[in-house]
């Protein structure tokens, strides 16, 4: 049975299984990214548009004892997305670069000198070695923001490139703090343990994201993806 409201989607919005699972309020509010949105005024110094990240839907909660990691089955919308890859540096500054270029980007640093607003999350791809750190690669992407997906305004920093990105379904778990590398590999460990041998998902790169501008110091939101198969 569909969650109440379900039947009419669109962003920000819930569909699933009936549960008494509560989602916490900043993942049911009708604006999914209203924090990320500060984002760009903070950086940038100048007016922003709050922009939804695209339709997301909850599958199916999963409720683990409390000493276990809980997750979610999480299915996200596709759309045209905004990416940086760094390589040859460690996650954390990669990260920080890819963030800088792509806040500048949304900010107006692009063919058409508009201002676009941000979405949420802020999603680094990350590539585990065997013995699951991670390599000196990170993929940065931000989804353009509704009104400009069928046409996107052109970077002006030729290292950003904007893809297309099918729809997904995702494993999903969620932690708070300001998040560093060691945190999502943490993280990233616990969500592959409370998976367990059964679950099919990716295994050559896992998402990492960010749902908060850095000046927020409490509530803060991280969650670590992986990509079912």
């Amino acid at each position: 049975m569909a969650l109440p409201g379900a039947e009419q989607g669109g962003e920000g919005r819930w569909r699933g299984e009936r549960s008494s699972f509560v989602p916490p309020r900043d993942f049911c509010a009708s604006r999914a990214g209203y924090d990320a949105a500060r984002w760009s005024g903070y950086f940038l110094g100048s007016a922003f548009l709050p922009a939804l990240p695209g339709s997301w839907y909850l599958l199916r909660p999963h409720l683990l004892p409390q000493e276990q990691l809980s997750y979610e089955e999480r299915a996200c919308e596709g759309g045209r997305f905004a990416v940086v890859e760094v390589v040859g540096k460690p996650f954390d500054e990669a990260s920080k670069e890819g963030v800088l270029k792509l806040l500048k980007y949304v900010g107006g640093t692009n063919n058409k000198g508009v201002g676009m607003g941000m979405t949420a999350p802020v999603s680094m791809t990350a590539f585990p070695a065997e013995d699951g750190s991670l390599q000196q690669k990170v993929k940065v992407s931000l989804r353009i923001p509704s009104q400009f997906q069928a046409n996107p305004p052109c970077p002006s920093d030729e290292s950003i490139k904007i893809e297309e990105r099918q729809g997904m379904t995702v494993y999903s778990t969620q932690f708070g703090g300001y998040a560093k590398e060691t945190d999502y590999v943490i993280y990233a460990a616990k969500l592959k343990s409370a998976l367990g041998s059964e679950a099919a998902y990716r295994k050559d790169f896992y998402f990492c994201n960010g749902y908060d501008p850095p000046m927020k110091p409490h509530g803060r939101r991280n969650e670590v993806w992986f990509v079912k198969e």
